[in-house]
């Protein structure tokens, strides 16, 4: 569209709360723009790092309409990083496995992501082990100082595992997404939670707790 359309339609957008799903070379654009026509807004691009997050908080204050960053939509996938967040606390070792579509554009994924941030509030960096790659990266990307390892794969939609030990025992939190429809009843509790709150939120913990 040229610029006169998208002014004229921007006039004619009746809404209180903006769904973005735009590309991540384009997503911080159009946030500024729903941030100044005052709307709040669901973020569903994936790929936000702490520094994007930052830049996004740069410009949208905590007293702003709501704009909530959501990295997955799948109810199962929130619950996935939060479970995956308080066994952090009890293990020694952490890394991430995430498989997606061969099509997908990014790398780790932004539950990936989320997840890194999430579980890495609880580990020292000093303690990993980044030695013995004979193929360089071959242990893994680090986010926050946790192994991720990111697989893109014919016939797979979402899959994500997060790996524990200990000396002795192993423990893991799974999740994964079949279809496309297990993204739907979050959307719709994102959209109503967002209409409640101020400033950046980033997953659905909170709007899980306020849909109970």
């Amino acid at each position: 569209m040229a610029g006169l359309e998208i002014e004229d339609a921007m006039e004619r957008i009746d809404a209180r709360i903006i769904v973005e799903c735009g590309p991540p070379e384009t997503v911080m654009e159009n946030l500024k723009m729903w941030h100044t026509m005052g709307l709040g807004v669901v973020v569903g691009t994936s790929g936000f790092t702490e520094d994007r997050m930052g830049e996004l908080k740069s410009f949208w204050g905590e007293g702003d309409p709501g704009c909530l960053v959501v990295p997955n939509f799948s109810i199962g996938a929130a619950l996935m990083m939060r479970f995956a967040e308080m066994a952090s606390v009890h293990f020694e070792s952490a890394e991430i496995i995430e498989r997606h579509e061969e099509a997908k554009p990014d790398a780790p994924s932004g539950t990936a992501l989320a997840t890194a941030v999430r579980v890495a509030k609880y580990r020292s960096q000093s303690e990993l082990i980044t030695k013995g790659e004979l193929v360089k990266g071959a242990r893994g990307g680090l986010v926050s100082g946790v192994h991720v390892h990111s697989l893109r794969m014919k016939g797979l939609l979402s899959d994500q595992e997060v790996a524990f030990s200990n000396m002795g025992e192993t423990f893991s939190v799974n999740h994964r997404s079949t279809s496309y429809e297990s993204f739907v009843r979050g959307a719709l509790l994102a959209i109503r939670y967002t209409q409640t709150i101020k400033g950046v939120a980033t997953g659905l913990d909170g709007a899980l707790d306020f849909g109970q």
